[in-house]
């Protein structure tokens, strides 16, 4: 299977679903690349979901490309994109083309990934100019969740949907080869999804967005701290994690672990020799 590309991510739109899933290092974006997923997006979410942190906005480049570059030197064949942390292109718009470039020379991504913002569209248009392709994000946009009323459903009235509609309309227009939606009701992510010919992808938009994405961490119960309603656990890890390293501690505890089978040794007459 060969590397998949933009075009061919644009050209999936009315064919089949798109599939993309989150990762953060070499074993899980190795596994996923693995299952076939056509994208995998190396996401600010990593604040909460692996560092603990209150709030995607408290991770910055240095984050995002330590985490980049472990992702990409496992993946051969999905396409990688890098979520632009809230430093790199809100609080600075001029240096968002260089911060992108970054995601692309040094994370050896393939695209970059922003969430609307009030000069979402200059940046957008600068960085799409310098050759890098971008993912739009809209809805729910968890950098500036606190400007939206919180972690709550955008959309749900008529002047707020159109907003969205809007924004997708432009983010089309200038040049985005994808959009999340992100927390918008289904029919608004319906809507969405027919005007445009570029394609959507949703978490927590309904099932008529072109394709979905998920946090993997969420998905594979792996953070337990809360779980968004849009979630599907496929898999409950926690537990059965937890469960190891009991054991383990036990086995320490009681001498049964190293049992012999774990054990190097050495031949009795080069120990006597010592």
């Amino acid at each position: 299977m060969d590397k998949i590309t933009v075009k061919e991510i644009l050209s999936l739109k009315g064919k089949r679903k798109i599939t993309m899933l989150t990762a953060y290092d070499y074993p899980i974006a190795s596994l996923v690349d693995k299952a076939g997923l056509d994208m995998i997006l190396v996401g600010d979410s990593l604040a909460n979901v692996v560092l603990g942190l209150d709030s995607t906005t408290k991770v910055g480049m240095t984050e995002m490309l330590h985490h980049a570059k472990a992702v990409t030197r496992a993946v051969k064949n999905a396409l990688v994109i890098g979520d632009m942390p809230y430093e790199s292109y809100q609080i600075n718009p001029e240096e968002s083309v260089k911060n992108a470039r970054r995601f692309i020379s040094e994370g050896n991504c393939d695209a970059v990934k922003l969430e609307w913002f009030d000069k979402c569209p200059e940046v957008t248009k600068e960085i799409i100019k310098a050759g890098i392709p971008v993912m739009g994000h809209i809805g729910l946009t968890p950098q500036t969740a606190d400007k939206l009323g919180g972690f709550k459903v955008q959309g749900k009235d008529a002047d707020a949907a159109r907003r969205l509609i809007e924004q997708a309309k432009e983010l089309e227009r200038l040049g985005c080869f994808a959009i999340v939606l992100e927390c918008v009701p289904d029919r608004i992510a319906g809507l969405i999804t027919q005007k445009l010919r570029i394609p959507t992808i949703g978490i927590g938009a309904g099932a008529d967005c072109d394709g979905q994405v998920l946090v993997i961490n969420d998905m594979l119960g792996l953070f337990e701290r809360y779980t968004p309603k849009f979630v599907k656990k496929y898999l409950n890890l926690s537990p059965i994690i937890l469960k190891a390293i009991e054991e383990f501690k036990e086995d320490v505890l009681r001498a049964k672990f190293p049992a012999p089978e774990h054990t190097f040794t050495i031949k009795e007459d080069e120990l006597k020799k010592i």
